[in-house]
């Protein structure tokens, strides 16, 4: 799910799938409790689905807390009229991000930064942004004369009531019987599936006997925020995307945002052998700074992905949770959830121009399309003071 994150870029093209999902931290310093943490439930449009259908909206002008704010909670899923959360087996949420954007009146949007998103992992990712840190939006200097902060919400969902559930959230071209993407250019011969062939109205293969019934859909989505005060602490965010094109010789990043797996085994037949795909991919940091918060973001047959400095050390590895059952958010063989990274405060730094090391696995045991491999971390310049508390970690 994106890459230009807070105002720090690092591939622009991978911009419409991030992968931040944001939930709410215990207040610490007295001035932190006094700053009252608000709470606001909002839902986008409504959007339509029918079996094997796909919805790929976007929304200007979304609802969104307003003023100079620190986010830090930002939870979605999709539900429908009666405000029922609906599971992954029934509509498959391929992603949701959340988009800034400065516009004068009846004028083209002039900036763009993606902030939040999420996958099928959106309710049990247990990511939280710990105080005294925030996201900071709505900065009066930060904000161009003469413009307006606006947000933009695109909402990816399919109705995988299909033939083939894995093949339609992969969005296999044979499936969905695309040849050309969204504006009419043909598709290449190598391309057997991903996001050009699954995009809004397209529908992929259904059962027969299934009834061609739409029902409405909406993203809700709940924020929560603080007014900004000089005792917060603000965080930059980078993602890191596995397909990055990078070659190390300028600063020029272009990320492909998603990948195939072919299905491939390593080892003597008959015997226990490795069906594991791993790749790496070598970026510059692109600050200094400390780590806050990190997580990773995989599709179905994601088995784990890891983040590592230039000494090899471990700065963070994100592992997928599968669901085991029917019930929403524990849909069995969808990631329902990412593991995420804490660090000890201050234990884990990168330097501006340090060499990180991105790795992401999947399971080879058969052959993915249209999957991805982003790893997310929030970084913080200064550390809180050290007679702040967190929770109940002393900085003393």
């Amino acid at each position: 799910m994106g890459h230009l994150y807070g105002g720090s870029s690092l591939c622009l093209t991978a911009i419409l799938i991030g992968i931040l999902v944001l939930t709410l931290s215990t207040p610490c310093s007295n001035s932190l409790r006094l700053n009252k943490m608000k709470s606001m439930v909002y839902q986008s449009p409504k959007f339509e689905l029918e079996p094997g259908s796909v919805a790929d909206k976007v929304y200007f002008d979304m609802d969104f807390p307003r003023g100079h704010i620190a986010i830090k909670s930002f939870n979605a899923e999709v539900v429908d009229e009666a405000g029922n959360p609906i599971p992954l087996h029934e509509t498959y949420l391929h992603h949701w991000v959340v988009f800034r954007y400065y516009q004068r009146k009846g004028v083209e949007i002039v900036e763009q930064d993606g902030y939040f998103g999420l996958g099928s992992e959106t309710r049990k990712t247990p990511t939280f942004i710990p105080d005294p840190y925030g996201i900071e939006v709505g900065n009066p200097a930060e904000i161009p004369d003469g413009f307006e902060e606006k947000w933009l919400l695109n909402v990816h969902a399919i109705d995988t009531e299909a033939e083939d559930r894995l093949g339609c959230t992969e969005c296999r071209c044979d499936l969905y019987n695309v040849t050309k993407d969204r504006y009419g250019k043909p598709l290449k011969p190598d391309y057997i599936g991903g996001l050009h062939c699954c995009y809004d109205q397209t529908h992929c293969r259904v059962r027969k006997g299934f009834q061609d019934v739409k029902r409405s859909l909406y993203l809700r989505y709940t924020v929560k925020w603080v007014d900004w005060t000089d005792s917060i602490l603000p965080v930059k965010i980078y993602i890191f995307d596995i397909t990055d094109t990078w070659s190390g010789l300028n600063s020029q990043h272009n990320c492909l945002v998603e990948h195939n797996v072919a299905k491939s085994c390593k080892g003597i037949r008959g015997t226990k052998q490795s069906c594991i795909d791993t790749r790496r991919k070598g970026i510059r940091a692109p600050t200094s700074g400390y780590v806050v918060y990190g997580v990773a973001h995989q599709h179905t047959g994601g088995v784990g992905s890891t983040l590592y400095g230039e000494d090899g050390r471990v700065i963070c590895s994100s592992i997928p949770i599968y669901g085991t059952g029917k019930e929403v958010g524990n849909e069995t063989g969808y990631i329902v959830g990412m593991s995420t990274c804490y660090p000890k405060p201050g234990s884990v730094k990168i330097v501006d121009g340090e060499t990180l090391t991105h790795e992401s696995s999947y399971s080879s045991s058969q052959s993915h399309t249209g999957v991805m491999g982003l790893f997310y971390i929030l970084v913080a310049d200064q550390l809180p003071s050290p007679k702040l508390s967190m929770g109940n970690v002393s900085f003393e």
